[in-house]
């Protein structure tokens, strides 16, 4: 009796120091997923468990691509989402960068049926993080788009990846992004752009959008900081828009660092060139990749699709584009845009219904 009495003792004894450590645990996951990181960058949603026959579908290696889902702009990085999922075997993660109060709306978009097998995680991006770094005109506040910069912070957005590939939520992509990931970067090189004196894209000019091709475009040479840097005023730009980064290289050189003091330096001295008012993603990152980033293959970002509403590019031609990219001012959900059809083929309606394409919305409001 004495023996068994022991022996239940130590069971109890046993039980509650496991009970205590599994509370220490549960209370140490709490916080892991709801302290936000000293980036302001926290996780909130997690990749579903894809099933079986999805894993066996799809190649192994886990291709992390990363977009900023603005609420605005839902729609578009729906869109690009499904058109890289559609053309990809490979094991697509989307690591979905937008803001606390569009999350509900995301979430519940990414429940639709075509969308459902998709694997994602979903980050909360702190505005806070910028302060200092950025000047808002008060008086155009509501421009400022804080989401454009989540591309500074790759490495916070994507911890344990090598390689990543970020691409703006107005893209279409009509073939494996794999080819896109695979893109090779030279010795030293954290990211490959696309460039735009190469690019088939510049080709017809944009009319009212300064010398966008080159550095001039971008920055303001009269300036003594920019003309110490040593950077010659035409050499040709690129687009930030959708790139593949070697992260292991880009926290090597600190480039989230060299970013940030770019932007805060912008502040103080006002470098950027007022040609392309707006611009204050794309000249930092000219600075600090000078001559310094390799080259994707053109086609893998056919842009200005929405430099205007006209057709730019023979429905040949946007047939055979890897990537296709609407940046500028019309945009496919938009009243007006060239190839707006061909975006729309891989829209998913909201189901909050939020979320409208004026072009359809005016089209029905004419027929009537």
């Amino acid at each position: 009796p004495v023996n068994i009495s022991i022996l239940i003792v130590a069971v109890v004894i046993f039980l509650l120091v496991i009970h205590h450590n599994f509370l220490s645990l549960s209370d140490f996951l709490r916080r892991e997923l709801s302290d936000p990181s000293p980036l302001g960058l926290q996780p909130i949603d997690f990749i579903p468990a894809a099933s079986q026959r999805l894993t066996d579908e799809r190649n192994d290696k886990e291709i992390p691509v990363v977009i900023a889902a603005s609420d605005e702009r839902l729609g578009g990085a729906v869109a690009a989402m499904n058109s890289i999922y559609q053309h990809t075997r490979s094991n697509v993660v989307f690591h979905i960068v937008t803001l606390n109060d569009t999350v509900d709306h995301l979430r519940m978009w990414l429940r639709s049926p075509s969308l459902k097998n998709i694997r994602y995680r979903i980050l909360d991006f702190d505005p806070q993080i910028l302060e200092g770094k950025v000047q808002v005109d008060p008086q155009k506040a509501d421009t400022f788009k804080p989401l454009t910069f989540a591309r500074f912070y790759l490495p916070n957005l994507v911890p344990h990846a090598e390689k990543v590939i970020y691409v703006d939520d107005d893209v279409i992509v009509q073939d494996d992004i794999v080819e896109l990931y695979n893109t090779p970067l030279k010795p030293g090189h954290a990211a490959a752009f696309s460039d735009d004196c190469d690019s088939t894209s510049s080709k017809v000019a944009v009319r009212g959008a300064g010398n966008q091709y080159n550095y001039i475009g971008f920055l303001d040479y009269k300036k003594e900081t920019i003309r110490k840097l040593a950077m010659k005023a035409n050499t040709c730009s690129f687009n930030p828009g959708v790139f593949v980064a070697n992260l292991t290289e880009w926290k090597l050189q600190n480039i989230t660092k060299q970013l940030e003091k770019w932007m805060a330096l912008n502040v103080v001295e006002e470098l950027y060139s007022k040609t392309l008012a707006g611009s204050i993603t794309t000249p930092p990152l000219l600075i600090v990749f000078y001559k310094q980033h390799s080259s994707i293959d053109p086609m893998w970002n056919i842009r200005h699709l929405g430099s205007s509403a006209g057709k730019r590019y023979s429905p040949q031609f946007v047939e055979a584009a890897k990537l296709l990219h609407w940046n500028g001012h019309f945009k496919p959900w938009g009243r007006s845009a060239s190839y707006a059809e061909v975006w729309e083929k891989w829209y998913v309606p909201d189901p909050a219904g939020k979320f409208t394409l004026l072009r359809r919305h005016l089209e029905a409001y004419e027929t009537k």
